[in-house]
């Protein structure tokens, strides 16, 4: 079904395109074939990907990997990033950067045993998802501590953003494979649905849990999302 709705929408365009003679038109239905190929290319690539994170995971010998290091360099390198893009947009209102702030609270060093690539992959896909739905100007908080689950000591990190938060009763459902609650106004094909899946199935390989939760104020209203990832320390 995932792949099929861009393969028509594919197909439709480039038979239209075949009998177009406006330039104009020409154009615009070229950028909606490039569209579908890219999201046909994306689904295919993380279908590919989910069916064998197991079996290379099981494969893949693991080593001490320090989150700390880990994390506040993706953070640093993101906000680098989005201060270029800030400032090369055109126009005051796409000028206010999303900034990601990485907090650890303890000493560390924060240590788990794991396949640093895998693990990059699981935080680049929740700070994709929490860029997706933050406001301009917002700020990401990414969170690491110390602390303990099922009486085994762990380390949390939690990324926190200002979007809406999660539709209620879909905290399960949002990891489910092609599932996509996307912000008004994103372009269709922007993501494939399978990243939050590939993250928990990352997760739960490396015995951690992974959910998600609403955040909210002291009158109950919803002002952001929370993922939590709790690794078994080192």
């Amino acid at each position: 079904h995932e792949i099929k709705n861009p393969l028509t929408s594919l197909r439709s365009a480039v038979e239209t395109a075949v009998n177009i003679k406006d330039p104009k038109r020409q154009r615009k239905l070229l950028s909606i074939i490039l569209e579908d190929v890219q999201r046909i290319d994306r689904l295919i690539s993380d279908i590919s990907d989910a069916s064998r994170i197991d079996a290379e995971l099981s494969r893949a010998e693991r080593r001490p990997v320090e989150l700390a290091a880990l994390l506040k360099a993706l953070v640093d390198m993101r906000n680098v990033a989005a201060t270029e893009r800030a400032e090369g947009a055109e126009g005051v209102e796409n000028k206010k950067a999303i900034t990601i702030r990485f907090i650890a609270e303890g000493k560390g060093p924060f240590v788990v045993d794991g396949i640093e690539s895998r693990l990059v992959r699981v935080f680049d896909n929740l700070f994709d998802n929490a860029l997706t739905f933050s406001p301009q100007g917002g700020a990401i908080d990414c969170k690491l501590s110390r602390g303990k689950e099922a009486g085994a000591p762990c380390l949390w990190i939690a990324i926190e953003d200002q979007g809406p938060g999660i539709p209620i009763d879909t905290e399960t459902a949002i990891f489910e494979r092609f599932y996509s609650e996307r912000p008004e106004g994103e372009k269709f094909g922007i993501h494939s649905g399978l990243g939050l899946s590939i993250s928990r199935q990352i997760v739960i390989a490396h015995d951690g849990t992974l959910r998600g939760e609403n955040i909210l104020d002291g009158k109950g209203k919803v002002k952001g999302a929370r993922f939590l990832i709790c690794l078994p320390a080192a």
